[in-house]
């Protein structure tokens, strides 16, 4: 197999599975226990938090443990106090956020929440007037990703985060994609809530966090034995959380390894593009390393996925791979029906080797060329 779909999920790293092990089967007692196998629990949980924390500049006080990033995107959204406290609350978010966010917000519409989906530009970029423009005296929150998942394209979190507390609103990014692949540094980023996913780093799936920042108050989804702070009841996933607090060590002693990826993403997105009828979807500068969106016109991309057999890539996200309607994204950015079907998303990680994506490169240009030929 050669993997280019890391940002559906990524490879375990064996550090990090190695240190969850013993907690599947020597140390496997209940963190909310308080025995002393309990107390060991508990210890490895809070280490883990520390590690998470450290990673993005947080606290340990900060950080609330998920199942995962879509878990985390709910808690943050529909946990905000300003959204019960309100008569009539706004929200802000953008059309090229992950279904995640955007499903909540449509969930939301139906209980009376006010919601603006805000246009991208073509290259997905979001026009910071568009955004200055949108806020209202009820809005009480702001969505916009650091990093899509299916272009890579990133926003300038930092000034529309300062936008929107110039406007006395919480401004919430979706790291998901970012964390592992681009520095993150809540604070120097003005951020408030941000949801972020293990697998997409190298931990296990199956957890997430929420980076809550310190004085904001959360309402919890799920009631219980008041774990988490009492923010997120609910046995803790303790071999999970250890995993992603392994993975975040690694990233934050060994760095992200950032130059090899992008070399190998450059070469390949240049290989591809010397295809007759390529080019780029998103911004070509302002996007994560990893990834590249390229449209192959008058190829259907679930026939070139099917074609390059043990090549993964994706034709969208992994959370809607399910179904047969174009990407919302690229749509969002303006490309026909027939382009977004035509486009492939090759998303790379340090695993990656050169040897495998000048493979990938040849592998391409064949089967375009075989599809092109029917």
């Amino acid at each position: 197999m050669i993997y280019l779909d890391n940002n559906a999920t990524t490879k375990l790293d064996p550090q990090a599975l190695a240190e969850m092990l013993p907690f599947f089967t020597e140390q496997y007692a209940n963190a909310a226990a308080t025995h002393v196998y309990g107390l060991m629990a508990t210890d490895a949980l809070e280490n883990a938090r520390q590690q998470v924390a450290d990673l993005i500049h947080a606290t340990p006080n900060e950080i609330v443990f998920t199942s995962g990033s879509s878990e985390a995107i709910s808690l943050a959204i529909n946990g905000i106090s300003a959204l019960k406290k309100h008569s009539n609350p706004h929200i802000i978010t953008v059309q090229t956020e992950h279904k995640a966010v955007l499903n909540t917000c449509e969930y939301l519409e139906k209980q009376g929440v006010e919601v603006t989906y805000l246009p991208v530009q073509l290259d997905g970029i979001l026009d910071e007037n568009i955004f200055k423009n949108a806020f209202k005296p009820n809005t009480v929150l702001a969505c916009v990703m650091l990093a899509n998942n299916e272009t890579g394209v990133l926003q300038d979190i930092q000034k529309l985060a300062m936008i929107t507390h110039q406007n006395s609103v919480l401004f919430m990014t979706d790291a998901t994609q970012a964390i592992g692949k681009i520095p993150v540094d809540v604070a120097a980023l003005g951020i408030d809530l941000m949801p972020m996913a293990a697998h997409k780093f190298h931990g296990p799936k199956g957890v997430g966090a929420l980076f809550v920042k310190k004085g904001i108050q959360l309402e919890p989804l799920i009631h219980g034995g008041n774990q988490e702070r009492g923010r997120r009841s609910g046995t803790s996933n303790v071999p999970g959380v250890v995993g992603m607090g392994v993975a975040a060590s690694i990233l934050t002693k060994n760095g992200l390894n950032t130059v090899e990826i992008k070399q190998n993403r450059d070469f390949l997105e240049l290989e591809l593009l010397k295809i007759e009828g390529t080019k780029l979807n998103g911004n070509s500068e302002n996007r994560l390393p990893n990834t590249t969106n390229i449209c192959f016109e008058g190829c259907d991309s679930a026939a070139m996925m099917l074609a390059l057999g043990q090549i993964a890539v994706s034709n969208g996200s992994a959370c809607t791979a399910a179904t047969i309607l174009p990407s919302h994204v690229l749509m969002a950015m303006g490309l026909s029906e027939a382009d977004a079907f035509a486009s492939l998303r090759f998303s790379l990680s340090r695993f990656t080797t050169w040897q495998e994506i000048e493979e990938t490169a040849l592998s391409v240009r064949r089967v375009v060329k075989q599809l092109r030929a029917r």
